[in-house]
């Protein structure tokens, strides 16, 4: 830059903030904000459980089905079973034409379309979602769709933090972290793992472990668990059995049952797109009617196998306690693949996260049953291998090894899982890595052309310090209307910063405003009552905050403070930032 162009004016802010900057500029207002948005995830997660149960209850007149084999509805008795057959059809006649018309995104799993929206949105997420996503996913699970509930209650969260950030204008940096927080607390309380909730959004969302985040995510984490404990008990959404190991042989068994299980969670991976990509082939009517249709397909695998319906927890319970015999297990592994695909390719709305423990369960269970044949002095029982197998199974189809980790020992609260479950989650993450280069949740974006975990080419880090000019010439409050105008005219920019008698900077006014206050004959006379407050850029702000602040401020620009001093000390607009970089891209 231009030694003219850093000789900023620099105009001293108030010294009394108004409360919308202190929650968009101060570091503090971090704490208020992220248990505001862990209360709202903590009832939100809390009425979406209920809905699933209350819509449950009216396709099938109990609170869960999964367990309980091919019986009739209480409602509809003289149908029998068949009523497995009509009840994802008139789901997905509901939720479809409803989900197409307000809010596409809430279709399919929830986690890709919020690690998107983090990645190149900065976080921004249409308010719209939160309602629609719960309204569709929970008809879609009540209605025998064999997803899972953890991906909606993620995407309903980070919608809310999303529209808190987006009400008062927040930077992206902040918008993110509050998505964060939603995210977290969807976690925490869905599963009553305030522990693994924090690591699932920092290893997931974010996809960093910064220290000032972390403490955010974990106040929204422990506020939404507090309610979620408050409302639905303290009880494990999971009865899970006691664990140990019996000798050291069954370290070097957990080994090879993680790289087992690692290979059938990216194996879930590659069906689940198959049988969507199969799902688009087939199709050719309208998006809206698509859940219908596809629902008499669901419902004929239902009906086959009626322990598909909805999530299935009380499956994997029976599994895990050794209910079953090994040739049933690995009929419902694969049955679970199968369900959980077809309900996502036919535009059902649900998460992927409770299918993949369902899922590892099975394998591990199968696993434990030939190794407890095999070495039953050595041992422990299958049940044992199933817990492990869910931990591994998450860690190979989504590669978030320090959240299988934690969230299994959150649902089995045995520190003697700790080594084994470290071990098979390490195996499986590995396996995953050699098998697959992308994970359950990033093959999605990378289908969009979109890989979040790209590198960009290097290149001198850009601040706003580096790229802004002179502060335009301010006005004072007390300028009368058709002066402002004038000085409007003369100036490069559509909007002047204004300042008081106490020589502080008050905010802006835009030309358009201007422009409306003229034509208007009973209009304030002075700048004083058309002042707005735009988003303010720090002058340590990156480039892809500088550029995600500007969308809707092309023709405006936006002021650069120096929030350590209290300055308004520069001003950017895009053109700016593209003589920046075409500055930083010249070869030396």
């Amino acid at each position: 830059m231009d030694a003219d162009r850093r000789s900023w004016a620099a105009i001293p802010l108030p010294r009394r903030e108004s409360a919308g900057r202190w929650l968009r500029e101060s570091s503090s207002a971090v704490v208020p904000l992220a248990i505001f948005v862990g209360i709202v995830t903590g009832f939100g997660a809390v009425g979406f459980r209920y809905l699933i149960t209350e819509f449950t209850w009216l396709a099938t007149g109990r609170d869960e089905y999964a367990g309980l084999g091919r019986v009739s509805s209480l409602h509809f008795p003289w149908l029998g079973p068949w009523f497995l057959l009509l009840a994802p059809v008139l789901a997905g006649a509901i939720y479809g034409p409803i989900v197409y018309r307000f809010a596409p995104e809430a279709r399919g799993h929830g986690v890709p379309e919020v690690m998107y929206a983090v990645s190149e949105h900065g976080g921004r997420i249409a308010p719209r979602v939160t309602l629609v996503k719960a309204f569709a996913s929970a008809l879609c699970i009540g209605g025998g769709g064999s997803v899972g509930r953890e991906g909606p209650i993620v995407q309903i969260g980070s919608a809310a933090g999303s529209t808190l950030a987006q009400v008062f204008r927040f930077d992206a940096p902040r918008m993110r972290l509050l998505v964060a927080c939603g995210a977290a607390g969807g976690i925490a309380a869905t599963f009553n793992a305030p522990l693994a909730g924090p690591f699932f959004a920092m290893e997931l969302i974010l996809r960093n472990f910064a220290a000032e985040s972390f403490g955010a995510v974990v106040l929204s984490s422990v506020t939404a668990s507090v309610i979620g404990r408050a409302m639905l008990g303290d009880e494990p959404f999971l009865t899970l059995p006691q664990f140990a190991v019996r000798s050291p042989v069954e370290y070097l068994l957990y080994l090879v049952l993680g790289i087992v299980a690692g290979v059938v969670g990216v194996c879930f991976s590659k069906v689940l797109y198959l049988i969507h990509d199969l799902c688009d082939r087939v199709w050719r009517g309208p998006e809206w009617a698509r859940p219908a249709v596809g629902g008499l397909v669901l419902g004929a695998l239902l009906l086959a196998l009626p322990q598909m319906y909805g999530v299935g927890y009380p499956v994997l319970e029976n599994a895990v306690e050794g209910r079953y015999l090994i040739g049933m297990v690995l009929l419902l592994m694969v049955a679970k693949m199968l369900a959980t695909s077809l309900t996502i390719g036919i535009g059902g709305s649900g998460g992927v996260f409770a299918p993949t423990l369902f899922i590892g369960a099975m394998a591990g269970v199968a696993f434990g049953d030939i190794a407890h044949q095999g070495l039953p002095g050595l041992t422990e029982s299958a049940g044992a291998y199933g817990l492990i197998g869910m931990g591994a199974a998450l860690g190979g189809a989504t590669r978030a090894p320090i959240t299988a980790v934690i969230i299994l020992f959150e649902l089995t609260g045995e520190y003697t899982i700790i080594l084994p479950l470290m071990a098979a989650v390490a195996m499986a993450d590995l396996s995953s890595r050699l098998l697959s280069k992308d994970t359950i949740y990033t093959r999605k974006l990378l289908r969009r052309g979109v890989d979040i975990e790209r590198h960009q080419p290097a290149r001198p880090e850009l601040l706003a310090r580096d790229v802004a000019r002179e502060v335009p010439s301010p006005l004072d409050e007390d300028t009368d209307v058709r002066a402002a105008a004038d000085a409007l005219a003369r100036s490069t920019t559509t909007m002047l910063p204004v300042v008081g008698a106490d020589g502080y900077y008050h905010g802006c006014v835009t030309a358009r405003d201007i422009a409306e206050a003229l034509d208007d004959p009973e209009a304030a006379d002075t700048v004083r009552t058309l002042l707005t407050l735009p988003p303010t850029l720090a002058v340590d702000a990156t480039l892809p905050e500088m550029l995600t602040a500007l969308v809707g401020h092309d023709g405006t620009g936006l002021p650069v403070v120096d929030r350590a001093r209290g300055e308004l000390t520069g001003w950017i607009d895009y053109d700016d930032v593209l003589i920046a970089l075409r500055s930083t891209e010249r070869p030396h």
